[in-house]
């Protein structure tokens, strides 16, 4: 039980690795229409998912989600979530914006810590809630600096931070709610595809050759990683989820500087203070741990 506890945070490591490194992805189609992006990548997720499951098994999973009405209630929440997620976050790295999709994501941690406390009832040491502290001290400086309200980074952040406390309660192993929470989007999403396609904005005027491989490379850069969250969130406190987090932005930090973003000294500050909260986190959670050991080591005779 202890090995499986430890394997929940590498899993949720390894897709905010995975997300971080999304946005290269998606750039490479950034001539085709975000809203058509996303029904695409729905609609692939949807199929790819489906087949891991009938190669791994079959569907009994799947029906027994429909049988029971408060988990597909509580999966078609988190695809509505995730979906508003993924919109919002496409549109952002087409459109320029990829370093407030990467503040959205250093927002979402101080949202996963908040929603753990308040309804998980996660409790924080002291240096933990300093840990908080500054790092929300660093958001509330960049919002001054800004001078603006970050919006897209609240929606993105906030939406995400949702998502993953729904997930959390979820019962239905990791494939089966992935196939379910997409498959709830699906109907729409290819509505959208024919619309899109039908006049003339879809992938059709601005894909060539290769190309059209992204289309269904997009449901596998999509599920792979869900599948890991939706595994490793449940052996997973709220609380390191939200500090595991700063992985994804800090990568998405490093591709904008890459593709030509301006780091300005706000993004300096901002992570900057960060990361000061992340050691101050990871500090604590060491002198916890060993706090416990000591505790835990028998008398010497």
């Amino acid at each position: 039980m202890r090995v499986m506890a430890k394997r929940g945070p590498l899993l949720v490591l390894a897709c905010y690795i995975m997300w971080g490194l999304l946005p290269a992805f998606w750039r490479l189609l950034g001539d085709v229409d975000s809203f058509c992006v996303l029904a695409y990548r729905i609609v692939w997720s949807v199929g790819f998912s489906a087949m891991v499951l009938a190669l791994r098994g079959g569907f009994s999973g799947v029906r027994a989600v429909l049988r029971d009405r408060g988990e597909l209630g509580r999966l078609a929440l988190a695809g509505v979530f995730i979906c508003i997620n993924w919109g919002v976050y496409i549109w952002a790295v087409n459109s320029g914006h990829m370093l407030d999709a990467s503040l959205a994501y250093y927002m979402n941690p101080i949202l996963s810590i908040l929603l753990g406390t308040v309804f998980f009832r996660e409790r924080l040491t002291r240096l933990q809630w300093l840990a908080v502290g500054i790092a929300l001290t660093g958001l509330v400086i960049t919002v001054v600096r800004y001078r603006q309200f970050p919006w897209m980074a609240l929606i993105i952040g906030g939406s995400f931070a949702v998502y993953g406390a729904v997930k959390k309660t979820v019962k239905a192993d990791a494939l089966t709610a992935s196939l379910t929470e997409t498959a709830v989007l699906a109907l729409p999403a290819l509505l959208v595809l024919l619309w899109k396609e039908g006049a003339g904005a879809g992938a059709a005027g601005a894909l060539h050759g290769w190309q059209w491989l992204l289309l269904p490379a997009a449901g596998v850069v999509t599920t792979v990683p869900l599948l890991l969250f939706s595994t490793g969130i449940k052996r997973t406190p709220m609380t390191l989820n939200g500090i595991l987090m700063y992985v994804n932005p800090t990568l998405q930090l490093l591709l904008s500087v890459l593709y030509g973003e301006a780091f300005t000294a706000t993004h300096a500050i901002l992570f900057g203070f960060v990361w000061t909260g992340l050691a101050l986190y990871l500090a604590s959670g060491f002198l916890r741990s060993k706090s416990q050991r000591e505790k835990e080591r028998p008398p010497c005779a």
